[in-house]
């Protein structure tokens, strides 16, 4: 069963869906859709359990992908570029995979088709046991995460995940469903010999992430065989935080079919 995804939209023209990553959330997108709105309708997207769009026990990309491809056909019509980073993109790549005539062409952020390292920055369990009754600020659940998760851009943005109630903070995201999925996240369901997606395809990997890396490359060309993959070397894994210049750029040229 799908769930109705909540989006916000930028610019006019084309349209091109924009899916975060893991505790991301449409909001964390918004300046790189204004760029990219300059000439294309973007819609950012909450993912299910994430952001303001509806909770559901069901979290693995097979769920994720249909609620996209239900977005797609609802409010666009018909087919439309997507862009995906990390979760949202192997969401993304499962629908191109699978929906492939409502995907016109197909943008991948430092991810691939294969299992991804698992590290204590995103294990729902370590969010989880936070004590949010004695973390009465934004500032104290993030001095809380700080013995297993050094980096205090990384704790700064597991804590936009927070949301202040009549009761305290809480999280915005169903941990329940994460933590029961956290496998199904960090894999790539199976794809049966044959299948691919032939379409335009540019993966913009990190140069300092280890997400994607020559191992990954055989998947890549084996199930996008029109793949491009791009290797933005000052960037991490949140590539259009840390390059933005650069990864709007790369991201424009390619929806225009520039070389």
């Amino acid at each position: 069963m799908t769930v109705a995804l909540a989006h916000d939209e930028h610019g006019a023209g084309e349209p091109l869906v924009v899916l975060h990553g893991l505790y991301g959330s449409k909001r964390n997108w918004a300046s790189i859709a204004t760029e990219l709105g300059r000439s294309r309708r973007v819609l950012c997207v909450d993912l299910r359990n994430h952001g303001e769009s509806p909770w559901d026990r069901r979290h693995d990309y097979a769920a994720l992908a249909a609620d996209v491809a239900a977005l797609i056909r609802s409010t666009i019509g018909g087919p439309a570029a997507v862009l995906g980073h990390s979760m949202g993109g192997k969401a993304a790549m499962l629908l191109a995979l699978t929906e492939p005539a409502l995907v016109e062409r197909l943008v991948v952020v430092d991810i691939a088709p294969a299992p991804s390292p698992g590290t204590a920055a995103i294990d729902p369990r370590v969010l989880r046991a936070v004590p949010l009754e004695a973390c009465p600020r934004r500032a104290d659940v993030e001095a809380a995460l700080a013995g297993r998760i050094p980096s205090l851009a990384v704790r700064s943005f597991l804590a936009k995940n927070l949301a202040s109630g009549p009761d305290g903070l809480a999280w915005k995201v169903n941990l329940d469903a994460l933590e029961r999925h956290y496998g199904d996240i960090l894999g790539f369901p199976d794809i049966p010999a044959g299948q691919a997606f032939g379409k335009p395809t540019l993966f913009v990997a990190g140069g300092r992430s280890d997400y994607v890396g020559p191992q990954h490359h055989a998947a890549i060309r084996r199930l996008f065989p029109a793949a491009d993959i791009t290797i933005i070397p000052e960037a991490g894994h949140w590539v259009h935080a840390e390059a933005p210049r650069e990864f709007v750029r790369l991201v424009e040229r390619f929806l225009e079919g520039r070389p």
